[in-house]
């Protein structure tokens, strides 16, 4: 006896619509999960996950089923609004002036920043969390890989990130992981487009030691910033504190290593 195909909502969101959609022009087809499969290279576990909305989307399936069924982008336009609401709704509005910032200011204290990070490195970083499930870990790095698609818009934002030197020397992954992740900021330290700065061991305490911090320029030239703990982010909105954490950041600019001392310190964690 045939399986009843699971009733799908795809009035619930974005992503519920993308998983029906693809469940209509695969059925318009006449094609089975294992066909598709064949066509755009994820598996019928995969694709009937997706259908279902159970999981968050990968980054390059839009493309391939805009291929297969020739819906002219359909796919890749219901992409860019599903990636967004993996996120929870406190991050949501982030996330959505992130897209369309013209300038991006991160200062991390312990970590690489998600918008450099290598596939393996947030799959270390993700992995630890010992309450998700590995179809959780999953939909966390594709929808960190995700947010990366805002350093390859046109016009591309200006990303200036200040790293602590703990980040280069806190192995995550294993070396071969953190090996590859350093290499990867290499082409980043000094282009018309980004700037990384390492700041030093020996410069101390200061302002923004805590966690994370993201100034965003915004199409309009206002400014927000957004400061992010372990399990918990706040975006401040306001000119004063919004202003506060300007000036914090621009000290951490005059502390840091240039981009080009930067770039020594970079190559010789690799080499460690």
């Amino acid at each position: 006896m045939a399986r009843v195909a699971e009733a799908l909502t795809p009035d619930r969101s974005v992503r519920h619509l993308y998983g029906a959609e693809v469940r209509r022009l695969r059925g318009e087809a006449g094609m089975t999960l294992d066909a598709l499969g064949d066509v755009v290279g994820y598996s019928k576990g995969q694709l009937s996950k997706i259908e279902r909305a159970e999981v968050m989307i990968p980054p390059k399936l839009s493309e391939a089923l805009d291929a297969c069924f020739n819906t002219g982008g359909h796919f890749v336009r219901l992409y860019a609004l599903a990636k967004r609401e993996v996120h929870p709704d406190k991050y949501r509005r982030y996330m959505e002036l992130e897209a369309t910032a013209r300038g991006i200011a991160e200062y991390a204290a312990h970590t690489v920043p998600g918008l450099l990070q290598t596939e393996a490195y947030a799959r270390a970083l993700l992995s630890c969390r010992e309450e998700a499930s590995p179809d959780e870990v999953e939909e966390r790095i594709a929808a960190r890989m995700s947010r990366q698609d805002v350093l390859r818009t046109d016009p591309q934002p200006h990303l200036w990130a200040i790293m602590d030197e703990s980040v280069l020397r806190r192995a995550v992954g294993g070396p071969r992981v953190m090996h590859d992740q350093l290499a990867a900021l290499l082409p980043l330290v000094d282009t018309s487009h980004s700037k990384i700065q390492i700041l030093p061991f020996d410069h101390g305490a200061h302002a923004l030691l805590g966690g994370t911090m993201i100034l965003l320029t915004l199409p309009d030239g206002s400014d927000v910033a957004y400061e992010e703990a372990i399990a918990s982010g706040t975006l401040h909105e306001g000119p004063e504190s919004v202003s506060r954490f300007a000036r914090a950041y621009d000290a951490l600019r005059a502390y840091a290593r240039t981009p080009r001392e930067s770039e020594t310190l970079i190559k010789a964690a690799m080499e460690e």
